[in-house]
């Protein structure tokens, strides 16, 4: 027989639990006390410590070691590690009284260690816990004030209980069951009492599930309020009783519901959710359970997410556990079985690791597990079973037992009914074509319960990257630009460097005859001698040598001779020959001299050169022109501005960007795509750049890079919903639902995130706004009053009345000052005013209070308010103020990125917006949604569509000038002149004006010139340039006004023109005209030659300047 390598396992590890000593204990005669502390874990003990004496002031050394044996033969070893706490019970051990045989003892109170640490990693770990009271023990007694009981113990191993590729694929799962809220109307505290549980199912490997059962939940009424930090307790408490139930220093999280994951978040279901919370029974778990999962498990976990998002979570309820022992009839019988459907999508989220919300119950039926989770059936049988034996074991179980025989007769039929009917319901009539019907199950959603629950990982399924290495990684992609240019060091750089040094020395030297000898050239009117001037340059020279500046000089000349030397003769070794050292030091000599001359001619003649002047046009301007040359459709105007804006300043990422737009709007993706990279070279935080150098890779189907800039995009602004939406829309592209689904759940946060600062900003500016009346306001009083003298009245806050006594509360109480319902309506500003002002007594604002009370809730003072029947106040039962509406986003978030993606011209990604804002809760077909979309079938000119749309967007509003503005560049592009005439002056005579009115009114003034109304077209292009002047508008002035025969004007615009734009043809041609008409021969001529030299292609304007040639007789040079 061939042996069988069996894999190696890892021999056990011993997992020791160290008592080092305990402390502020107190026995039942007294503080002197001996104990002693029993260790167990589960339903095992692990030992017991021997008898310590402690006394008060000194902690008792216990010094005892326990080992729990961790065997890893069992893959499911360290998730019960994870979730069983080691139970230490300390007990007194009480002294022999007179005749007594044995020791007698009183346990005082436990606590539980939480070995979660180790299987983290960790080799040891410390605590200092709190000793918990047990039912009747002395520890009871002692006051708050004093200090508590304490234990210090110590949990190690002496290797971790985790290998390094366990901790980086393995995961922990933390699973924490809360509360289920408005359960069945049919559940009562009063009548037969049942156990209440909650399960799941956890992958334990790749291809085997276990479900996780939560028996402990209890049914609560709604005056049992629940505590603001709730404490987590043990899904396996073990003998742990009392507070010891509850997990150390682990809480339930206050989460605000908007942060939630869950369903029931909407205005509606919130105002359940109140009620439900406060009004109606609950039962309540407020139990956490850990789960290790391996690298296959984990995997798995992973997969079966992707598959099918939702998990599902069953809830039952279980009969009480029967106080007779051997009767099984009831076990696992189960009824009211319910299920949740968790989305668990937000898990597969890169870098989350925790959901939390409130998840709606279902009734439990095969078929809708097998719809919703593609599972064929739940564990709730399986789970029911499980939930019985633990409730069996739970000795302390909180249940009440019922004695008597017709009790327990009559409670085993009920139970035996639901369970039957349960059944029943579940497998359902599918044979028959009928739906199942889970009677029992229905009244969840006629109540509609919901649970609320959390789970948690300690390393997300999917790593997020971080922003470090996105930027790594754009880096790699389009390496940064240098702020200056690199250093080349070459026999050219050498000698310009040498000429820049003599120039600068040059310089000095001049500053310094200047400053010994320029007032004496001055005042001297004599001629200058020989004598004279040898005797300066000899003062000169010795100021230098005496000062020092003439070995400075050479100092700052000399690294640059050292280049020439190295760079030019290739010098770098010592010359062993000496004459061949003069040789080159003559030659060097002669080289420097003569470049030294070089230098300075060049130096001296920069004096006289005439400076260069500044453009007449800056940076915006030139946009301006570009985007006037793209819309008239002449591409190649607008490709030279463009162009031009690069070549006056290429290191601003600005012009790179705007010239790529519009490469990518005539379709130029190569050319788009090497301007986003040197947009990106220069500022490698440049959002936009980065956001569409994303779309022009997807556009060449380079997805992986793609995804690299649009998540770069978001963490160079994590606040920025155009990145999170055009991170979502690109999932969209490449059919990742979940990555798309988490990108819009981050953009819509921010979008509502913005809303509620926008909403909160004006509410305070309105309270500015308020208070500064007010405050002029009662100035004013006081100046009456001070006039009145004597005879004023008394003033208002000189009347005292009696306050009730919920008058003591601030005046800024939820309650105080909102006694009627109108009160409760009033605006925000209003409702402002019903708080004290600065300048108002107490006095009168508690009496102002008690009035509004009492006229709104006339007989109703007071009430019998809690269980002892004391009188309260009845402002105590009022109902709280009606919140105030949660602010509406202005837009959605497919809008806001709709605008910017047609501003740029990235047409793929506009058309998934727009399918996006069509199926949008904010969004629909809107006359905002119409109105993009005839936008971009303009871009694509497709006007037909363009024009069905405006017609939509006109019927939503009639008075909409871009609706109207668009309308008419669709029919002036469809060449009907008189409808785009229509649409244009309708736009203008809106008070409101379009978002883009330039285009509107060069193309109005241009139908008013091809109709022949000169007088219109001349106003309407002096609008266009008073707005934003350009070449094309002020040309449009001076060809009305030379129709009118305004030639002075037609000039003066003309000249305007050609300020702006010296090489347009047109321009000249009327120039020439204009000359042709007043008689100026030489600028007729010269005009007429720059417009066939810039090639005039206007047939109608050359055969007009040829005919007034002839009729003048000049202006042509050709005769």
């Amino acid at each position: 027989m061939t042996e069988v390598d069996v894999p190696q396992t890892r021999p056990p590890e011993p997992l020791s639990i160290h008592i080092i000593k305990a402390s502020n204990l107190k026995g039942t005669k007294g503080d002197n006390v001996q104990i002693t502390v029993k260790v167990e874990f589960g339903e095992k003990q692990l030992g017991e410590s021997p008898k310590v004496d402690c006394v008060p002031d000194t902690p008792a050394e216990i010094d005892y070691t326990a080992n729990l044996n961790c065997t890893f033969e069992d893959p499911l070893v360290l998730d019960e590690i994870s979730y069983k706490p080691v139970v230490l019970t300390v007990t007194e051990v009480l002294p022999k009284e007179k005749k007594q045989k044995e020791e007698k003892t009183a346990q005082l109170g436990q606590c539980t260690v939480d070995l979660l640490p180790l299987v983290k990693g960790a080799t040891r770990h410390h605590y200092n816990l709190v000793i918990n009271p047990l039912p009747g023990s002395p520890l009871e007694t002692i006051s708050p004030e004093s200090p508590k009981p304490e234990m210090e113990v110590v949990i190690s191993v002496q290797e971790s209980l985790l290998e390094g590729t366990q901790i980086n694929n393995g995961n922990l799962m933390t699973l924490t069951i809360e509360t289920l809220y408005a359960p069945p109307e049919t559940w009562a505290m009063t009548g037969a009492q049942y156990a209440y549980a909650a399960a799941l199912p956890i992958p334990v490997s790749a291809d085997k599930e276990s479900p996780i059962v939560f028996a402990n939940g209890a049914l609560k009424p709604s005056i049992d309020k629940e505590a603001p930090n709730r404490q987590k307790k043990w899904a396996v408490p073990g003998s742990a009783q009392g507070n010891s139930v509850y997990i150390p220093e682990s809480f339930l999280p206050p989460d605000n519901i908007d942060d939630e994951d869950g369903e029931f978040k909407n205005k509606e279901e919130r105002d359940h959710r109140h009620v439900a919370e406060t009004e109606k029974l609950r039962v309540t778990w407020n139990t956490e359970r850990r789960s290790y999962m391996d690298a296959m498990a984990t995997k798995s976990f992973q997969d079966k997410i992707a598959k099918c998002r939702y998990w599902p979570v069953e809830v039952m309820r279980l009969p009480q556990p029967a106080a007779a022992k051997g009767k099984k009839d009831d076990e696992g019988s189960i009824s009211y079985h319910g299920v949740a459907f968790v989305n668990l999508a937000p898990l597969l989220y890169p870098g989350v690791k925790r959901i939390r919300g409130a998840y709606k119950v279902h009734a439990y039926t095969d078929h809708a597990m097998h719809e919703k989770t593609k599972r064929k059936t739940g564990f709730g049988e399986e789970a029911g079973k499980i939930a019985f034996n633990i409730l069996n074991r739970n000795s302390a179980s909180p249940f009440p037992k019922k004695a008597g025989k017709e009790g327990a007769e009559k409670k085993e039929k009920e139970v035996k009914k639901g369970a039957s009917q349960t059944i029943k319901s579940d497998t359902g009539s599918e044979m028959e074509g009928q739906a199942p019907v889970n009677v029992e199950g229905q009244q969840y959603v006629d109540a509609k319960s919901y649970v609320m629950l959390e789970i948690s990982l300690t390393r997300p399924l999917i790593p997020k990257r971080p922003p470090e290495e996105l930027a790594r990684r754009v880096a790699e992609y389009i390496p940064p630009r240098p702020l200056f240019p690199k250093r080349t060091d070459g026999a050219q750089r050498a000698v310009e460097d040498f000429h820049n040094q003599v120039g600068s020395v040059a310089n000095l030297i001049l500053d310094e005859f200047r400053d010994q000898f320029g007032d004496i050239l001055k005042t001297d009117d004599e001629p200058q001698t020989v004598e004279a001037m040898e005797s300066r340059r000899q003062k000169l020279i010795y100021e230098l040598n005496s000062s020092g500046k003439y070995f400075a000089f050479k100092e700052q000349l000399k690294y640059a001779v050292v280049k020439i030397v190295r760079e030019k003769y290739l010098k770098t070794s010592a010359f062993e020959d000496r004459q061949e050292l003069q040789t080159f030091l003559s030659e060097l000599y002669v080289y420097l001299i003569d470049q030294m001359h070089v230098a300075l001619g060049k130096y001296l003649a920069l004096e006289d050169q005439a400076p260069i002047p500044k453009p007449l046009t800056d940076s915006a301007q030139l946009k301006h022109f570009a985007r006037e040359a793209e819309v008239n459709g002449n591409y190649e105007l607008a490709t030279k501005y463009y162009q031009e804006r690069i070549a006056r300043n290429r290191n601003d990422p600005s012009h790179w960007f705007d010239y790529g737009t519009f490469c990518l709007y005539i379709n130029d993706i190569t050319k788009a795509e090497e301007c986003f990279k040197e947009c990106i070279a220069i500022d490698q935080k440049h959002l936009q750049g980065l956001l569409l150098y994303g779309v022009v890779c997807t556009l060449s189907e380079r997805n992986e890079a793609a995804e690299t800039f649009f998540e770069a995009a978001t963490c160079v602004d994590p606040k920025s919903i155009l990145a999170w939406t055009m991170l979502g829309l690109f999932y969209d592209a490449v059919n990742n639902e979940i990555g798309a689904e988490m990108a819009y759940l981050e953009a819509n946060k921010l979008n509502q995130a913005a809303a509620v600062a926008e909403a909160k900003a004006l509410r305070e500016e309105e309270i500015v706004k308020d208070r500064l009346a007010r405050g002029e306001h009662e100035s004013e009083d006081k100046e009456v009053d001070h006039d009145q003298g004597g005879l004023a009245p008394p003033s208002v806050p000189d009347i005292k009345q009696p306050s009730p006594p919920s008058s003591d509360k601030p005046p800024t109480s939820a309650r105080s000052g909102k006694g009627s319902i109108s009160d409760r309506r009033m605006s925000a500003s209003k409702r402002s005013d019903t708080y004290l002002h600065p300048d108002q007594s107490p006095q009168l604002q508690g009496s102002k209070m008690k009035t509004d009370s009492s006229t709104s809730r006339p007989g109703s003072q007071y009430r019998m308010g809690s269980q002892r029947g004391t009188p309260q106040p009845a402002e105590e039962t009022e109902e709280p103020p009606v919140r105030e509406p949660t602010p509406v986003p202005r837009s959605s978030i497919y809008m806001q990125v709709i605008e910017w993606l047609i501003e740029v011209k990235a047409i793929p990604f506009t058309e998934r917006a727009l399918a996006h804002e069509l199926l949008s809760p904010m969004g629909g077909p809107t006359s905002a949604y119409h109105i993009n979309y005839a936008r971009l079938k303009l871009q694509k000119k497709e006007y037909k569509e363009a024009e069905n749309s405006l017609d939509e967007a006109l019927q939503f509003d009639y008075q909409n000038p871009d609706a109207w503005a668009l309308m008419g560049h669709v029919k002036y592009m469809t060449n009907d002149v008189e409808a785009s005439r229509d649409c244009y002056e309708r736009t203008i005579s809106f008070t409101i004006d379009a978002a883009e009115m330039h285009s509107i009114y060069l193309r109005l003034a241009s139908i008013y010139l091809q109709e022949e109304k000169f007088s219109n077209a001349k106003n309407t292009f002096l609008m266009a340039c008073k707005r934003s002047p350009s070449c094309v508008s002020w040309l449009g002035v001076g060809i009305a006004c030379y129709r009118l025969g305004e030639l002075a004007e037609a000039e003066d615009a003309l000249s305007e023109a050609n300020i702006l734009n010296n090489t347009d043809p047109e321009v000249w041609g009327y120039l020439s005209l204009v000359c042709l008409k007043t008689g100026r021969q030489l600028e007729a001529e010269q005009a007429y030659k720059y417009a066939l030299k810039l090639n005039l292609v206007d047939y109608d304007l050359l055969t007009e300047i040829q005919h007034v040639q002839q009729e003048v007789g000049f202006g042509n040079p050709e005769f």
